[in-house]
C-alpha cells in the first residue's frame, strides 16, 4: 500500500489514478493521519498487474542507460543514404 499526503493527491491526481488501475491500494493522509484509502474498483487480473510492473521496469532500466553520442538525425541520415 502507497501512503500519499492529501496535498499530493490533489496536485498529481493522474499518479494516484495510474497506481489505482494498476491494482495498488492507496493511504490517503492529512497532517500524518489516516484519512482515506483508495482502491481500484475493477479487480485486476494478476497477469496484467504483473505485466505492467514488467513494462515499469523495463523503462526504468532504458531510462538509466547512457545517453548516446551519436544523434537520432545522424542515424536516420546515413540509414537513407
Amino acid at each position: 500500500m502507497k501512503t500519499v499526503p492529501l496535498r499530493q493527491l490533489l496536485r498529481e491526481p493522474v499518479k494516484i489514478k495510474r497506481w489505482t488501475r494498476a491494482g495498488q491500494t492507496v493511504q490517503i493522509n492529512d497532517n500524518g493521519k489516516p484519512l482515506w484509502i483508495i482502491k481500484s474498483a475493477v479487480e485486476t487480473s494478476e497477469d496484467d498487474t504483473a505485466r505492467r510492473r514488467g513494462i515499469e521496469e523495463m523503462f526504468n532500466e532504458l531510462s538509466q542507460e547512457p545517453i548516446s553520442p551519436i544523434s537520432l538525425s545522424k542515424i536516420v541520415k546515413d540509414s537513407r543514404r
